[in-house]
C-alpha cells in the first residue's frame, strides 16, 4: 500500500489534514486513537464500490468509520442503513465519534465486535459488504500490536471473511474489497469456495511507470464475465489524472467538481 508520507504528498493540497484528523467535503475523520489512519486505498474503495442497489450495507473492519461515512454520503437515501464492525475498542470509539458528528448519525450503527462473532449472531442480510481487510499473510510485523491487528490477517483469515460475507449477502448482494495485488489470487480462490465470483477488478498504480500496487475487487454469488479496468493516480507530469479526479472529487475538499 502507499506509505503515509506518499499519501500525504498526493493529497495535502486537496484537503485539511493532520495525524489527528482528516477533513473531507461533507464529514471529518478524527483518527488520533486509530491504529490505521485515512489512506488512499480506502478512499478509492469507498468511491468505487457499487451502491446502486445498496439499501443495507455492512462495513467490516471500519476503523475510523471512513468507508461507512463515504457510502452514507453516496447512497444519500434516508432509509438506507449501514452497519460497521470494528474489533479495536479505541478505533470503535473514534468511529462512533465521527459518525455522531456527521449528517448520517441515524443511519450508521457501529458494533465493537469480532466479525466472526458478529456474523454468527446477526440475522441481518446485506446488499453490499465492503472491507479494507487485514491483508498481509507472511510479512514482517510492526511492534505496534494494534497496527498488526489492523494490517495482518492472523486475526481474520480470508477464508473466514469470505465465509461470513457469503452467509450475510442477499441473493443479489456484492462484496467490495481492496487488496495488495500479490494477495488477490489467494483471496479469490478462498472466495470461490463460498460461491463468490469476481465481477469487477480495478488495478491501481501510482504513476504510469509503476506496476499496480493494489487491486479493488467486487464479488457476488452471480457468475458473470468480470470486467477489468486500470486507474493511475498521477500522470507523467505528476498531476492527478482525470480518472482519479473523477472518482474522488465528491470527497476531497479542493478537488474540482
Amino acid at each position: 500500500m502507499l506509505s503515509d508520507c506518499l499519501f500525504i504528498s498526493y493529497t495535502a493540497s486537496y484537503c485539511i489534514m493532520s495525524n489527528d484528523f482528516f477533513r473531507f467535503k461533507q464529514f471529518t475523520i478524527r483518527q488520533s486513537q486509530a491504529a490505521m489512519k485515512v489512506g488512499v486505498d480506502s478512499v478509492l474503495l469507498g468511491a468505487w464500490a457499487d451502491v446502486s442497489q445498496a439499501n443495507r450495507v455492512l462495513d467490516i473492519g471500519t476503523g475510523t468509520g471512513l468507508l461507512a461515512l463515504m457510502l452514507a454520503q453516496r447512497i444519500a437515501t434516508p432509509d438506507a442503513q449501514i452497519d460497521a464492525v470494528e474489533i479495536d475498542a479505541n478505533a470503535c470509539s473514534q468511529a462512533r465519534e465521527n459518525v455522531a458528528a456527521s449528517a448520517w448519525s441515524g443511519q450508521i450503527n457501529i458494533y465493537c465486535d469480532d466479525f466472526r462473532h458478529f456474523a454468527a449472531h446477526t440475522h441481518q442480510h446485506y446488499d453490499l459488504i465492503i472491507s479494507n481487510p487485514p491483508y498481509f499473510s507472511n510479512s514482517l510485523k510492526s511492534s505496534d500490536s494494534r497496527r498488526c491487528l489492523a494490517r495482518h490477517n492472523d486475526s481474520l483469515l480470508f477464508l473466514e471473511l469470505m465465509a461470513g460475507a457469503a452467509k450475510l449477502l442477499t441473493p443479489e448482494g456484492k462484496i467490495a474489497v481492496v487488496l495488495p495485488v500479490q494477495e488477490a489470487d489467494s483471496f479469490t480462490k478462498q472466495a470461490t469456495q463460498h460461491g463468490l465470483s469476481v465481477c469487477r477488478r480495478l488495478y491501481i498504480r501510482s504513476t504510469p511507470a509503476k506496476q499496480p500496487y493494489c487491486l479493488l475487487l467486487e464479488l457476488s454469488g452471480k457468475k458473470t464475465p468480470p470486467t477489468e479496468q486500470h486507474l493511475c493516480i498521477y500522470d507523467a507530469q505528476q498531476a492527478f489524472t482525470n480518472e482519479y479526479i473523477e472518482l474522488t472529487k465528491s470527497f476531497y475538499l479542493k478537488m474540482r467538481e
